[in-house]
Formats: C-alpha cells, sequence, structure tokens
C-alpha cells in the first residue's frame, strides 16, 4: 500500500473522530463563555473584596492546572473516552455547586464549584490532541485547527445563553449555573461516538521516552510551551477583566457579553484556515503573528475606552491567541516520540495553565489598582508587555538556530 493510501486509511478515522470533537467543542464548549463572562461578576456580587472578584476564574484554571497531569496520565493509560468523560462529570458537578453556592451566598463554596469546573476545562485541552492522535501528519495540523474551530459555535451558543438566563431567577446568574451543568450532561453522550485507540501497553523493553527535565532540553519543546503559556495567559489576562473593565465603564452585561461573543468568535473562526497555514509556511511563523496581534490587542485597549474599541481589541487578542496556541501546539506534537505523549501533554497543560492561573488573579487584583476602572483596565493591558518579550524572543532565539527539523 502507498504513503498516500496509508494516509486515507487513517485520516478516514480521524475525520471521523473529528466530527465528534467539533461538536463537544461546541455543546460542552459553550460553558466556558459562559463562566468567564458571570464569573467575574458573580464574583463580584458574593466576593468579601472587590480584588477576589476574579478568583473564582482564577480556580477554574487552578483546577485546569492540577488536574492535567493525572487526566492525561489516565488517558494514556485508559483512553480518551474515560477522560473525557471525567471532565464532563466534573463541569456538571462543578456548575451545580457554584450555583449552590450563588444560592446560599457562599463565596467558598462558589469557589469550590469553580475549581471542580477546571476538570472540565482541563479535559477541554486535551480535544486537540485526541484530533491529533489518529492524523496523519500531513492532516495532523488540520485535524487540530478544525477541533478548535468548534469553539466558533460555543462562540454564538455560550454568550446567548448568558442574556436568557442571568436574570431569569430571583438570584444573578444562578439559571446560568444550571443550564452550564445541563450541558455537560447532553454534551457527554458525544464522547460515545469517538474512536481513539487506547495506547498500547508498553512491552518491558520498549523505549520509555525522555524524562521531564530532557523533555525541557528539547529546544523545539521547550519553545512550543513558552509561546503556548504566554498566548494562552495574556488571552485570559484581558478576557477575564474584560466584563469588569466594560460594565464598570457604564456599559450594559449585555454589552460585557456581546464584547466576549466577539472576543470567542475571533478566538475559534481562523481555525477554518490556521492548520492550512501551519502546513504551508509552518509554525514558528504563525505563532510569532499570533504575538505580535497579541500586542496590537494591548494597544488598541490602550487607546480608549469606548465601547468599540472593547470590540477591537478583544477581537485582535482572539486571533492572536488562535495563532500563537494553535501554532505552539502544532510544534509541540511534532516534537516527541508517541510513548512521550502523555507525559509531554500533561507537563505542557500543567505549565499553560499555571500561567493561566496566575494571569486571571492577576487580572483582578490589577483592575483594583489605581483610582478607578480605567486606571485598573490599564495596567492589566501594560502588564502584557514583558511576558510578549520573553516569548518573542523565544522564538527568534529558536528561528536563528540551524534548521534542523522545525514543524
Amino acid at each position: 500500500m502507498t504513503d498516500a493510501a496509508l494516509h486515507t486509511s487513517a485520516d478516514a478515522r480521524a475525520k471521523r473522530n473529528v466530527a465528534v470533537l467539533v461538536a463537544a467543542q461546541a455543546i460542552l464548549g459553550s460553558q466556558m463563555p459562559m463562566i468567564f463572562i458571570i464569573g467575574g461578576l458573580a464574583g463580584m456580587m458574593i466576593a468579601p473584596s472587590p480584588a477576589l472578584a476574579t478568583l473564582p476564574i482564577s480556580l477554574i484554571v487552578f483546577g485546569s492546572m492540577t488536574t492535567a497531569p493525572w487526566l492525561s496520565a489516565l488517558m494514556q493509560r485508559h483512553g480518551r473516552r474515560a477522560g473525557f468523560l471525567i471532565g464532563t462529570l466534573g463541569g456538571a458537578t462543578g456548575a451545580a455547586v457554584s450555583a449552590t453556592g450563588l444560592w446560599l451566598d457562599s463565596f467558598p463554596l462558589f469557589l469550590f464549584g469553580s475549581y471542580l469546573t477546571g476538570i472540565y476545562m482541563s479535559s477541554q485541552g486535551f480535544f486537540r490532541f485526541a484530533a491529533a492522535d489518529t492524523a496523519s501528519d500531513s492532516f495532523r495540523p488540520k485535524a487540530i485547527s478544525y477541533v478548535m474551530a468548534g469553539g466558533l459555535i460555543s462562540a454564538l451558543i455560550g454568550p446567548q445563553l448568558v442574556k436568557l438566563t442571568t436574570d431569569a431567577t430571583v438570584i444573578p446568574f444562578f439559571g446560568t449555573y444550571v443550564i452550564a451543568s445541563l450541558l455537560n450532561l447532553i454534551g457527554s453522550a458525544l464522547f460515545i461516538f469517538l474512536d481513539v485507540p487506547k495506547p498500547p501497553v508498553p512491552e518491558a523493553d520498549a523505549p520509555n521516552g525522555r524524562s521531564r527535565m530532557e523533555l525541557l532540553r528539547d529546544p523545539k519543546i521547550a519553545v512550543a510551551i513558552i509561546c503556548a503559556m504566554v498566548s494562552y495567559a495574556l488571552m485570559n489576562l484581558m478576557m477575564t477583566s474584560t466584563p469588569l473593565a466594560v460594565v464598570g465603564c457604564g456599559f450594559s452585561t449585555g454589552n460585557a457579553a456581546d464584547v466576549v461573543s466577539a472576543h470567542v468568535i475571533a478566538m475559534f473562526a481562523p481555525s477554518f484556515f490556521t492548520g492550512h497555514l501551519i502546513a504551508r509556511y509552518g509554525s514558528i511563523r504563525i505563532i510569532a503573528i499570533g504575538l505580535f496581534l497579541l500586542a496590537c490587542a494591548g494597544a488598541v485597549a490602550l487607546s480608549g475606552v469606548e465601547l468599540f474599541q472593547f470590540f477591537g481589541a478583544l477581537v485582535l487578542l482572539g486571533v492572536g491567541w488562535n495563532f500563537g496556541f494553535i501554532g505552539a501546539t502544532a510544534l509541540l506534537t511534532a516534537s516527541h516520540a508517541p510513548e512521550e505523549r502523555g507525559r509531554v501533554q500533561g507537563m505542557n497543560d500543567f505549565l499553560v495553565f499555571g500561567c493561566v492561573t496566575f494571569a486571571s488573579l492577576s487580572s483582578g487584583i490589577l483592575m483594583s489598582t489605581g483610582s478607578d476602572v480605567i486606571h485598573g483596565w490599564t495596567a492589566v493591558n501594560i502588564a502584557m508587555v514583558p511576558f510578549l518579550t520573553l516569548a518573542g524572543g523565544a522564538l527568534i532565539w529558536l528561528a536563528l538556530r540551524p534548521k534542523t527539523d522545525f514543524a
């Protein structure tokens, strides 16, 4: 059988899995824009201090960070389906506990629900890796990109559900968390159709792959992780504080939902062609464009606080995240052996979501600095500069190394 025929056979399964994962990204993923729109506003409502308003979002990301290593190891042993079902269980339970926290006016309980929601967020992060598991080398960047594109539908569904449910109950936002819990229960049925084989049990003499420290010393892996950390963390830093900034500048919760909706659309809409661009121009160039767009987002945000400036900044932020994060993911998946998959992916998401946790917590603190919301919003955007410098410098360093095998 020719190489082309082998790729066609393998990609038939991969395309089926991509379809399942796109649907999961669309339905299950809807809860994430919902929670990111209302998390800080609900936190502001019941938190003992305004500086803690974004702590619920930080706990979601912290939950994702601490879940990623053991969930990756579990999927390496028991398969993707088991890990994704655990994720939906965490999401359903977390949203239900958060709703109870709102009902009882208990900030600690609300935070615990947020942490449990992080289990779902962690499992969602592995959708992109699952898309690559059964794909040929040529189809892999496209598979990752298509799955990320499923978020475009979630960007349309989630904010609209926020508008419908925010004031649907006596306690604001309670209904939104109830709907988020139901989405997990409904979406879990999709994974029945997922066909990703369990990794084979390694023979006693099979290669075990490199240790974590050896993997981190690989230039491509190190730079891929750095760029993924910076892309995701800066996106989260700005997005987490956006609803607070929009409402604080005199606009409505509906306006904030529309801005976040435009942002999430911008995050995922480019995914229809990001994979093609990576296949044609390489990961490094696409990551570089992503970092540049993130810098542009900060510049637009610093130019003023009219509604159109919020929209412009958040759209640029979304596209920048898409190029930076998908490019880094493609670079990472092309830089390790199959037996290193669980170790690399768990380590990557632990580090990425560790930085995102720090960013989301910092977002609330930065927003509470200064004399008003505008000063806080300015501080958030200035804080992006050193991290963009770090990622840009690392990418230039990698690009200037001998051209051996860049993805």
